[in-house]
């Protein structure tokens, strides 16, 4: 009986395979899809295809449309989190998957209730947008396929400066619609920017920012322009890590920060040789403060005070000790 029985499950699995599951025929569907646009692409004269893709500098200022896209799509995890802020809930029709990640937005909630994208040109392009969000580290591929279906693109630069946070919420304000939506959300971030950095410090303890793969960042980059708001100093200047970089564990150690700080709620975070330096015995004899989820400054939005406010707490705890 055992070689019928064989016999029968490999039947069985061999009928089952012949049934394909639904995520396999979307894949399929998928496929054909990305085969037709190639061949619409490749039939369609050049004068057919505008490049739509506009790059929004850092600093820059857009122009408001004279009508307030009604399809808004966004595929990157920052732009998401500036369209939640700053769109008519009616005006989203579809978010990038990282949205409603806990551990990467700090709009999850909110995020949840949009379809999901993963980015792709074709699944994009069947939403029917009339304005798609991007960063421009997004896939050049997917943005040039976008572009030459005649979609309007807008790409934003990661920010790395307080100066690039305001200018991607005025820049998101305008191309959605809402520049005085925009404005109002500046004025509330300035506001509580000088209440958390008021009093300025009595003095500025030295502390270091520091990560996976001994990387160090630096005062060039958003963390470090929270850490310096937050009233410490940044001992990877010293080191020439303006941009951030790696800065070897005995480095660390040498320059003898007043605190090392260390980000909780990483996305995927498990055990990996790139974290074992970070509870490495000479890191332990180091203070260490962990007070920072990622989620508050991976982008730059107004989350970043809440990173602000717990760096400052732990400065002010520092200067009554």
């Amino acid at each position: 009986m055992a070689p019928l029985i064989g016999r029968s499950m490999s039947a069985c699995a061999a009928a089952s395979d012949l049934r394909p599951s639904g995520a396999a025929l979307a894949r399929k569907a998928a496929a054909a899809l990305a085969v037709v646009l190639a061949v619409v692409l490749a039939l369609a004269p050049a004068a057919a295809r505008p490049d739509s893709v506009t790059e929004t500098p850092a600093g820059s200022r857009a122009e408001t449309p004279a009508v307030a896209p009604a399809r808004v799509v966004s595929m990157n995890l920052c732009t998401d989190q500036l369209a939640l802020l700053l769109a008519d809930p009616a005006q989203i029709v579809s978010l990038s998957w990282m949205a409603s990640d806990p551990s990467a937005s700090v709009m999850a909630d909110r995020a949840a209730a949009y379809p999901a994208n993963r980015g792709r040109a074709e699944e994009i392009y069947l939403l029917r947008p009339d304005l798609v969000l991007a960063s421009t580290f997004s896939s050049p591929a997917t943005l040039s396929m976008l572009a030459r279906l005649g979609l309007h693109v807008e790409t934003y630069p990661p920010g790395a400066t307080m100066g690039e946070l305001r200018a991607a919420i005025t820049a998101m304000g305008a191309a959605l619609g809402h520049p005085q939506r925009a404005a109002e959300l500046l004025a509330a971030f300035d506001a509580r920017l000088a209440a958390l950095t008021t009093p300025p410090p009595a003095r500025r303890p030295r502390a270091a920012l520091y990560a996976e793969n001994s990387y160090a960042s630096g005062a060039r980059t958003l963390e470090g322009q929270v850490l310096e708001a937050a009233g410490f100093d940044n001992i990877a200047t010293a080191h020439g890590l303006d941009f951030g970089g790696r800065m070897p564990l005995e480095v660390l150690v040498m320059s003898a920060p007043e605190v090392v700080i260390t980000e909780t709620g990483r996305p995927g975070a498990r055990a990996a040789r790139a974290q074992a330096v970070l509870s490495h015995p000479a890191l332990a004899a180091l203070r260490r403060a962990d007070v920072v989820a990622h989620r508050d400054w991976i982008c730059a939005t107004p989350a970043v005070l809440d990173a602000i406010a717990a760096l400052t707490d732990l400065r002010r705890r520092m200067e009554s000790e």
